[in-house]
């Protein structure tokens, strides 16, 4: 979230972010100020970027696909199954459990405080994943026959999109929140038929846990899409990348928004691991297009701005 436009109040974000909190878990009274100050903070659009098109294909209700379901704790009122359909030619469509928008559970919070993590995950899918996998889709001849890792990958979008239609010889998706690692793996389990012989897993990775031995040194790609937010992960992040390349000649491709100088500041840690880095804006025409337009006011994503918005492409080598 972010104010809109600071030069109109005064009031700190993170007051109004909490407001936004308590109508979720308060909604006893209608606000009338409350409601102004929510429609200031910008959320997540609906479609986002819309380079990978999805619709609800049905409500998950008593799911049992592979036997899998989700934990006693979950609500699946509040599930949905999308589907994914991937643009080019002879590609599966894929088929991922979400939660539905605007949910708050206070048990998603103790679970953040129990394992010092975020709750982004859970919220929704987040537009620079959907330009992740749109890349990667594109670019599938970097996956071929490679071990790849995605990094707080949340329900898995693009992890799942590299399994589905790049050779990929092992994509393992993973999130430091086990809850989402549910999701992600309920999503590998009901499309058993859309990796052909790529092997998928998922796995619960926390940046700053110590023991990474039976991981380490084991990727030759690492991807991960807006993971630089939260300045308190970036040296658990940067170390995560240098511990798990395989070799010289691996590579971390991630897209984050600039976010202030949360970028920056990633990049300089970055740095100060013995890593290289290059950054693009310009990656692909019809991401730029959508840009374009977005900038220029299109009423689909309100309140779109560049800097905590558009994903640019980070790529990180040796």
């Amino acid at each position: 979230m972010r104010i809109m436009d600071s030069s109109r109040t005064t009031t700190k974000a993170s007051s109004l972010r909490w407001k936004i909190l308590r109508q979720a878990l308060l909604p006893s009274r209608n606000d009338d100020q409350s409601q102004m100050d929510a429609m200031r903070i910008s959320r997540r659009t609906t479609n986002g970027f819309n380079l990978i098109p999805s619709f609800i294909s049905d409500d998950i209700g008593n799911e049992g696909a592979a036997g899998l379901i989700l934990s006693q704790g979950s609500d699946r009122r509040r599930d949905r199954r999308l589907c994914y359909t991937l643009p080019i030619d002879g590609a599966p469509k894929l088929f991922l459990k979400q939660r539905t928008d605007d949910v708050a559970d206070l048990d998603d919070f103790k679970i953040c405080n129990k394992y010092d993590i975020d709750n982004t995950g859970l919220v929704c899918h987040w537009p620079s994943e959907d330009v992740l996998a749109y890349f990667c889709l594109l670019h599938s001849d970097l996956f071929r026959c490679k071990r790849v890792i995605e990094l707080g990958s949340g329900y898995g979008l693009a992890g799942l999109v590299i399994a589905a239609s790049t050779e990929a010889s092992e994509v393992v998706i993973t999130d430091g929140n086990p809850q989402v690692v549910e999701y992600i793996q309920h999503n590998i389990a009901i499309n058993p038929k859309a990796f052909g012989g790529t092997r998928v897993d998922s796995l619960t990775l926390h940046w700053n846990q110590e023991d990474v031995s039976n991981i380490s040194g084991s990727f030759d790609i690492i991807v991960a899409s807006d993971c630089t937010f939260f300045k308190e992960y970036h040296r658990g992040l940067a170390r995560m990348i240098k511990l798990l390349r395989r070799n010289e000649s691996s590579e971390a491709i991630f897209f984050s928004p600039k976010r202030g100088d949360s970028l920056v500041k990633f990049l300089e840690e970055i740095k100060a691991n013995g890593l290289h880095f290059s950054v693009t804006e310009e990656y692909d025409a019809e991401v730029w297009k959508q840009h374009e337009k977005f900038s220029n006011g299109d009423d689909s994503w309100p309140g779109y701005e560049k800097d905590h918005c558009y994903p640019l492409l980070v790529r990180i080598t040796l």
